[in-house]
């Protein structure tokens, strides 16, 4: 692996951090930073100068900071923006040598910290932050990956000025993961919840329902919910291992799958991991309750008989950095909740998996985000989009991944794989996102 050195005039804990991500998980290349001008001065290498003033100019990269990664604590900042590879950027800075018109590094780090949701914000009904509040929404580059466009701009930076540079920048990837927020829609509920369901039908009125509930539960009809053998149907034949995260908690508000004794629900949770990874989906109500969150965790690890150390917030709900604390804490090593329920995009900027950096301990912690890109609940519910228009927003998020070799993911829910209600026409969508989107 060829070095890049880096000098600048303090090391910290953010600069280890981000230049590690940037320089090197994404374009494959071993850093090693200095404060000596000497070593920097005498290195034959390739080096980048990360100072207001450039120690070698032509013979180095040169980055101007702009002062985010010299600060400690979380700050108020009043940003500006200025345009750079048809995106926009912000932390701009101004000097003749510099080979950036902003500071990449304080600016991916904004990014992949997700430093603006430490700071105070308007929260949504679910208490979640809004992309609405956000500057990549605002500035619209939401659906574009910068921090990895950024990165790769670096890097033909880096070879241009140093030719015998090799950089090892990762392969695309596509992983398609599925929420089971309900395993049936009739089956397996249990009688009060069976007689709930009834009696609901029949106060609004619906006995269509009521005829189809009837007809499932008689077994004369498929649960329209019970989808996976489709669904592991259609990742075989791309040749796909996705990734199932299991609601398996007790019934709620806003927690509504089959309850965790029934044995047919255990049985659907094995047979799912014999083919897929899978990962736990932490009730709505365990969000404010590490107790509950460890019991949902330790529950699924029991029935499968082995460790679970991934997950994906229900909901999506998503608080600095309580959420991600209590994950580590429940031995949670990989989280795929970063993405907004109601736009699609790339809510820290990123379309590769980076280690969480806890801004208010300053330190890198053992946990891996894993950036979503899409939900199908998000075009068809928030959107309005009709399934015979869905590839239009998704082939772009696909394509814009592909282009900066980044990990697309994706996140489905075995019931929109229905074709029932207002699911119509979406299993068919799934199977072209699975065609276009596969290496």
């Amino acid at each position: 692996m060829d070095e890049l050195l880096i000098y600048t005039e303090r090391e910290t804990a953010r600069l280890h951090y981000i230049a590690g991500l940037i320089a090197g998980e994404l374009l494959g290349l071993r850093i090693v930073l200095t404060t000596r001008t000497d070593d920097y001065l005498a290195f034959q290498g390739a080096k980048l100068c990360y100072h207001t003033h450039s120690l070698a100019p032509g013979q180095e990269i040169h980055i101007i900071p702009a002062g985010l990664l010299f600060e400690k604590g979380i700050n108020s900042h009043q940003l500006h923006f200025t345009d750079f590879d048809g995106a926009r950027a912000f932390f701009p800075v101004y000097g003749k040598t510099a080979d950036f018109p902003f500071d990449l590094f304080s600016a991916s780090f904004y990014l992949v910290s997700r430093y603006e949701e430490y700071l105070p914000y308007m929260r949504d009904v679910h208490g979640r932050f809004s992309p609405s509040g956000g500057i990549a929404l605002q500035q619209g580059f939401l659906g574009v990956p910068v921090v990895n466009r950024w990165a790769l701009s670096l890097g033909r930076m880096l070879s241009a000025r140093f030719p015998g540079l090799r950089l090892q920048p990762p392969a695309y990837k596509f992983i398609p993961t599925i929420d089971v927020d309900a395993a049936w829609a009739y089956r397996n509920k249990g009688l009060i919840r069976t007689i709930g369901g009834y009696l609901k039908d029949l106060a609004s009125g619906d006995l269509k329902e009521a005829m189809t509930r009837t007809r499932v539960l008689l077994g004369s009809e498929p649960d329209p919910f019970d989808t996976f053998e489709i669904l592991s149907a259609l990742h075989a034949r791309f040749g796909l291992k996705p990734w199932y995260f299991i609601l398996f908690a007790g019934y709620g508000v806003n927690d509504k799958n089959i309850p965790t004794s029934n044995d047919r629900f255990r049985n659907l949770v094995k047979s799912l991991a014999d083919y897929a990874y899978v990962g736990i989906h932490p009730s709505y109500a365990s969000n404010t309750n590490p107790a509950l969150l460890k019991k949902e965790t330790d529950m699924l690890s029991g029935v499968l008989k082995r460790e679970i150390t991934a997950s994906r917030q229900h909901f999506l709900k998503l608080s600095f950095p309580e959420t991600y604390r209590n994950l580590i804490n429940a031995d949670i090593t990989d989280d795929f909740s970063m993405g907004f329920a109601s736009h699609p995009g790339f809510r820290a900027g990123i379309c590769s998996p980076f280690k969480w950096y806890d801004l208010e301990a300053e330190t890198v912690m053992p946990l891996t985000i894993h950036p979503f890109a899409l939900m199908e609940g998000t075009l068809r519910d928030y959107m309005q989009v009709d399934a015979a228009d869905a590839m239009d927003y998704i082939s772009p998020l696909a394509d814009a991944v592909r282009s900066v070799n980044g990990t697309f993911i994706s996140l489905w829910h075995n019931e929109s794989m229905s074709e029932q209600k207002r699911w119509q026409g979406w299993s068919r969508v799934y199977e072209e996102l699975l065609q276009y989107a596969a290496p």
